[in-house]
């Protein structure tokens, strides 16, 4: 079949790389202008050098057996590397969380910049509006579940019903770089008044360049600032982290802020949905778990139900 997928996150290309290997022709489609999604690492160039921010997912764990044969490939190829701040079965992407994102996507086609506004039926099989004019035998939204209610709703109402009610909760998170080594003792941080987490990014494995920080809010401030200004935001975050200091902050060289409307889901224990009859179906994390592996996995158990001989 020729394949569409809409969304390029590890859930999406996990399901594209494993029906590409089943012998499937599969396009993916993404908003983005490249690897990350909620697996984004920015780069901001400074005086003391180019600086890499994990902003979205921090580290991530491997538990079901086929996600740790896949990080062991991941780790030999340079990709993946242990992080024990995090905890003992921690894993970051090297030399940034979007590593695996982009070591993924490689062999994969992958339209970047293409935001995909409908899905509409037509021929007997799929258009993609308005990104691609070209006709596909199935589907598979691969988006956030708030982003694929609107997607699927027109086509498969028990579906859009199933992401309708796995809402996510909201983040705000403070990129922030210092000339020197702050002083708090421990490279992360964990509920410590509104800060849900808080790590010193430049001490993950692969890492290089100065002091820099990724403070992340709790869900329930985060909410309740979700509108507010960027920059009150990164002084409240800020003023949090110096908290925890054991003497003042020297002034930030970076500071930055990002509103993540969709972090950490409420999920579903689905795995995947799919109708074969149409040919249309999902995944996620928000199908089964608000992890990385999660949404690998929930990827894989959909390519598998396609790949399944009929009958």
């Amino acid at each position: 079949m020729r394949i569409a997928i809409v969304g390029a996150g590890i859930a999406g290309l996990s399901c594209a790389h494993a029906l590409q290997t089943g012998g499937h022709t599969v396009s993916v489609f993404d908003k983005g202008r490249g690897p990350g999604g909620r697996m984004a690492t920015r780069r901001v160039d400074s005086a003391p050098g180019t600086i890499a921010f994990d902003h979205g997912a921090q580290y991530f764990t491997a538990r079901d057996p086929a996600f740790v044969q896949a990080v062991a490939r991941w780790s030999a190829d340079g990709v993946a590397a242990r992080w024990p701040a995090a905890g003992e079965d921690a894993w970051v992407g090297t030399p940034g969380m979007n590593a695996l994102v982009k070591a993924i996507a490689q062999d994969l086609d992958v339209a970047w910049n293409s935001r995909v506004e409908a899905i509409t039926s037509s021929d007997g099989g799929w258009r993609l509006d308005p990104v691609s004019d070209a006709l596909f035998d199935a589907v598979v939204v691969a988006t956030p579940a708030e982003q694929a209610v609107g997607l699927l709703e027109p086509h498969d109402a028990t579906m859009a019903a199933a992401a309708r009610g796995c809402p996510s909760e909201p983040c705000w998170t403070a990129m922030v770089a210092f000339a020197e080594r702050i002083s708090v003792p421990a490279d992360v941080l964990r509920d410590r008044g509104i800060i849900g987490w808080a790590a010193r990014n430049s001490a993950k494995p692969g890492r290089d360049g100065p002091e820099a920080w990724v403070i992340q809010a709790n869900p329930d401030w985060s909410r309740a600032h979700l509108e507010e200004a960027v920059d009150g935001v990164v002084d409240s975050m800020l003023s949090a982290l110096a908290a925890e200091a054991e003497a003042p902050l020297p002034e930030a060289t970076v500071r930055i802020g990002h509103r993540w409307r969709y972090a950490r889901v409420r999920a579903r224990d689905d795995g995947a949905v799919w109708d074969a009859n149409r040919g249309i179906g999902a995944v996620g994390d928000w199908l089964l778990g608000p992890r990385v592996e999660s949404a690998w996995l929930s990827g894989r158990k959909l390519a598998d139900q396609i790949l399944a001989p009929a009958g």
